[in-house]
């Protein structure tokens, strides 16, 4: 998994982008989710968007995890006034070192882009949920405004389409999948539930 470029990183720092996350991005993620228990953001970058989960739910927990040494370092300290419900690691998205079903809710928002492996980022995203934990996200889409922002980056950024994305969840097993685009046709929002094992006995 390649460390995020510099113009990503410049975007994720600034105040603008935090003042988005916390208007206008997370709620429209969340559409009424209220998470209880753990959480798990991958690709977390300075960790905004965790932060704001964080204050709006004081009682949930956060792990926030992203595979950039630097990014890694500054969400420390953007995450140090929660305490202990605040956790921060260095993880590789498509390898995440954590125990199956440990999370009552994953957050990937706008990093899969960043991913080589996505899709194995996806299957791991799910692994580690609980049966009946939540995976919510938005990504940026493989439309000209989105190229043009990211113009130059190519190495390391990999814009998705919306079938494509589409059906890498739709292979997860997942229920209750939910889809929409935004921007005329530039992002998508996701959110589905992991099933609860079937424990049904002999009829």
């Amino acid at each position: 998994m390649p460390e995020m470029p510099p113009s990503a990183k410049a975007t994720l720092t600034s105040l603008p982008y935090r003042l988005l996350a916390r208007r206008v991005i997370l709620p429209w993620m969340l559409q009424g989710v209220q998470p209880t228990g753990e959480g798990l953001e991958i690709g977390a970058g300075v960790g905004a968007m965790s932060a704001q989960l964080l204050t709006l739910f004081p009682k949930f927990r956060m792990v926030a995890t992203d595979y950039d040494t630097e990014l890694v370092g500054m969400a420390e300290q953007v995450l140090s006034g929660f305490g202990r419900r605040a956790t921060v690691q260095r993880a590789d998205a498509a390898r995440l070192p954590f125990q199956d079903g440990r999370f009552d809710l994953v957050l990937s928002a706008a990093m899969l882009h960043h991913v080589i492996e996505w899709d194995s980022a996806l299957a791991e995203a799910v692994r580690v949920l609980r049966p009946g934990g939540r995976l919510i996200g938005y990504e940026m889409l493989d439309a000209m405004p989105i190229r043009l922002m990211h113009l130059g980056e190519r190495h390391t950024t990999h814009l998705l389409r919306s079938a494509q994305l589409e059906a890498a969840l739709g292979r997860l097993g997942l229920t209750g999948l939910q889809t929409k685009t935004a921007m005329g046709g530039a992002v998508m929002r996701f959110s589905a539930t992991k099933p609860e094992p079937d424990v049904a006995g002999p009829v």
